[in-house]
């Protein structure tokens, strides 16, 4: 027999974490008719003819013995949606089908709803795996959709997305190689794309007759009125844009703010016109982004929205949002 080498389980455990997986859900009754249910990122596909699949269980897992007396179980392929759903079924200790909308498919198994692909299946073989044990079985019934699933990566959830290939603004070798300023730089990219979709907003601005700066003093109002000139101006430092007593008095005037007082403490609220008014030209501009959201794909303007608020939480100065108070 040859000598057993000495590895660092912890450091095995994260070499194994560059591994993206799928996360599953696998569920069985026991022998009592009480539904079980693991979560489980150890699953495979093992053959097509005959359909068959592999997972396995640690032999300290208090599901273990449902499992075994069970030749049926089911495998749920989770979607993106469904994180929550996996770490309730990670925990121990708790009714983790309770208030769940459960089907029962082949041999009454439990089966959850609203998952990438769900396989139900009968186990063919049980084998010795060490701290595990793996169970092989085959597939009787499965059902799936077009949901993106839901993946795990160096010990945390990800987003699985399509990979584009390679894009070029422009034709012109100037925009690439190693120029300061070129199609590559982050600066340009989110200064272009905020420019371009800003312009089609504006769009909507101009029939209103309303200039930016007093467009983002109703949207800001919109979310809590209320705000004096000062306050404003706080949540407006990072635009460039500067609300005065005069705008504000401007708005007032064309039945669109309601302004009490004097000065930059003075307390602007919305109108019944002004609000209707902001209402309609955020409705606008959220159609403006179900359109890009539609040509990026759902999980594909998830992930860039995440790594705006990334990019924006990290280079934040302390700056206040406009739901703050």
């Amino acid at each position: 027999m040859s000598e057993q080498t000495t590895i660092d389980q912890k450091a095995f455990r994260r070499a194994l974490g560059n591994f993206t997986t799928g996360v599953t859900i696998i569920t069985t009754r026991s022998s009592d008719g009480t539904p079980v249910g693991i979560t489980a990122n150890s699953f495979n596909s093992v053959s097509l003819n005959p359909p068959m699949v592999l997972w396995s269980i640690a032999r300290t897992s208090r599901s273990l013995p449902a499992f075994e007396a069970n030749e049926f179980w089911a495998v749920h392929i989770l979607s993106g949606e469904q994180e929550a759903l996996s770490n309730r079924f990670a925990k121990s200790g708790e009714d983790k089908f309770a208030n769940l909308p459960v089907a029962n498919g082949v041999g009454d198994i439990p089966l959850l709803d609203n998952c990438c692909a769900r396989l139900q299946c009968k186990t063919a073989v049980r084998y010795d795996g060490g701290d595990h044990i793996i169970f092989v079985g085959e597939v009787i019934g499965f059902d799936h959709s077009d949901a993106p699933p839901l993946v795990f990566h160096a010990g945390r959830y990800a987003l699985a997305t399509h990979k584009s290939q390679p894009l070029s603004l422009s034709d012109n070798p100037a925009s690439r190689g190693n120029s300061a300023f070129g199609e590559d730089f982050l600066g340009y990219l989110l200064a272009r794309s905020h420019f371009q979709f800003y312009a089609q907003v504006r769009e909507h601005l101009d029939k209103t007759g309303l200039n930016d700066t007093e467009y983002f003093i109703l949207t800001i109002l919109s979310i809590k009125g209320g705000r004096s000139i000062d306050d404003m101006n706080r949540l407006f430092s990072y635009t460039g844009h500067h609300v005065t007593s005069q705008t504000a008095r401007s708005l007032a005037d064309r039945g669109l703010l309601r302004v009490t007082g004097e000065g930059n403490s003075a307390r602007c609220d919305l109108t019944d016109d002004g609000r209707n008014t902001t209402l309609h030209i955020i409705a606008a501009a959220k159609a403006i982004e179900v359109g890009i959201i539609d040509k990026l794909g759902y999980w594909e303007a998830v992930s860039l929205k995440n790594l705006l608020k990334q990019l924006i939480s990290e280079t934040d100065p302390g700056l206040a949002h406009p739901w703050d108070d």
